[in-house]
């Protein structure tokens, strides 16, 4: 997915659901490699999974990229189980909503309004981590042992794409590891790639935070 109001002759919607899929992080303060740099231990996996699971709620600015380098910022709410927000800057007419059980894309440039399945999305492995990172989940080796990387992909179903999370150790952090970053790869090769900073857990965030205005309706964004 690209997420930038210039990007509006190149797909913005596939650019947009690409950032719910997975891809390197450039010029990161570590790296994830094929063979290990450091060894990934097994039980890393499950400390992956408890710090997902152990956020109730966490809102986070983010800054999604694309290949080409170009970017889109805004702000990110999540919310146990399964509700997700992306609100872009002011600038660009589009919204990211999961409700729990849909992921949506609002476009309110030409009133359209597009939906997934959440299982159907490489988000799935953030939103049930139990379900997705559990059982599709391959570490990555990594620099340090202060990053932890993890590959979800389900090899069923490679329409789904891939998403590899990565965690760094914070111990203010909910199960002491917090998400910083994700990179994703849809199924059309399309690699996006989210950063996530000013991470806050555990405010009460309420679910008409996850609903939206249906442009085809309204016109107007919420």
């Amino acid at each position: 997915m690209m997420i930038l109001t210039t990007f509006r002759k190149v797909p913005l919607r596939a650019a947009i659901v690409g950032a719910l899929s997975l891809a390197l992080p450039a010029g990161a303060a570590f790296t994830l490699a094929a063979t290990p740099a450091v060894a990934a231990s097994p039980d890393k996996l499950d400390t992956a999974v408890s710090a997902l699971r152990a956020i109730s709620t966490m809102t986070a600015d983010f800054v999604q990229t694309d290949a080409k380098g170009q970017s889109l910022s805004g702000k990110m709410t999540l919310k146990r189980p399964g509700k997700i927000r992306f609100e872009y800057a002011k600038g660009t007419d589009m919204l990211i909503v999961s409700n729990g059980s849909s992921l949506y894309l609002i476009d309110y440039a030409v009133n359209q309004v597009q939906r997934w399945p959440i299982k159907s999305s490489p988000l799935g492995a953030l939103l049930d981590p139990s379900r997705d990172v559990k059982k599709y989940g391959k570490l990555m080796s990594t620099s340090t042992n202060d990053v932890i990387g993890v590959e979800v992909r389900d090899p069923k179903h490679p329409e789904y794409g891939v998403i590899t999370l990565v965690f760094s150790r914070n111990a203010s952090a909910p199960g002491g590891y917090e998400l910083v970053s994700w990179v994703a790869l849809d199924s059309q090769n399309n690699r996006t790639t989210v950063r996530l900073k000013n991470q806050r857990y555990g405010a009460s965030v309420s679910d008409s935070t996850f609903k939206f205005k249906d442009p085809r309706r309204s016109g107007r964004r919420p």
